[in-house]
């Protein structure tokens, strides 16, 4: 009978607790529905705009959690680039942006084309994005992709790292000729293509 007794004022203290620990998760984890959040730079400069219909924030580690994220990228307070991704972490003080899943990089001109990869990393202090996976540029006349790419925004160049796979479709849209190399370059405001080797004497322009 004691026994019974004990277990009885036992089982009010072990509720409590828990709900005393579901309390703390909730305040350490708060769940935002329709993120809409804009990072400035110290200058006051409108540096990104990050919107998702559903996100989580960690208090403990300062660390935004979103799905199905839209970002906009600005540029002397202009939108230059839309980012698309599946998931999506903000951290580092909102400093550190990591994109994953279905990352698509596209400007507002449609005719520059669009970027595929599997991740996406930016510290939004750097003007250079790192795309790593399956990194894919695509317009209508050329196709190029490798597993490591930088995009540095200051000179709007795409770097990609060998190997690279080059491609460039004809008026039918099909493959007219396609290209193994090295490291290749391509420049969003010329339109042209660099393609450069640990060997000086291998080098290829070309324009479109």
């Amino acid at each position: 009978m004691n026994k019974l007794y004990v277990l009885l004022f036992l089982i009010p203290i072990t509720i409590l607790g828990c709900k005393s620990l579901e309390n703390d998760s909730q305040i350490i984890n708060q769940s935002i529905n329709k993120l809409n959040m804009n990072i400035f730079s110290n200058e006051g400069k409108k540096l990104l705009s990050i919107k998702s219909p559903y996100s989580n924030y960690d208090k403990d580690k300062n660390i935004f959690n979103l799905k199905e994220t839209k970002i906009y990228l600005f540029k002397d307070n202009k939108s230059k680039y839309i980012i698309t991704s599946e998931i999506s972490k903000l951290s580092n003080n909102n400093k550190l942006l990591e994109l994953k899943g279905d990352v698509i990089i596209k400007t507002h001109i449609k005719e520059e084309g669009k970027i595929h990869t599997n991740s996406f990393i930016w510290n939004i202090e750097n003007s250079e994005f790192l795309l790593l996976g399956n990194v894919k540029f695509e317009n209508n006349l050329i196709f190029l992709s490798s597993n490591k790419a930088i995009l540095d925004t200051t000179n709007n160049i795409i770097e990609f790292f060998k190997p690279v796979n080059y491609k460039v479709y004809n008026s039918n849209n099909e493959s007219g000729y396609e290209v193994n190399s090295e490291n290749a370059y391509y420049n969003l405001d010329t339109k042209s293509v660099n393609f450069r080797s640990t060997e000086e004497r291998v080098r290829t322009k070309i324009y479109f």
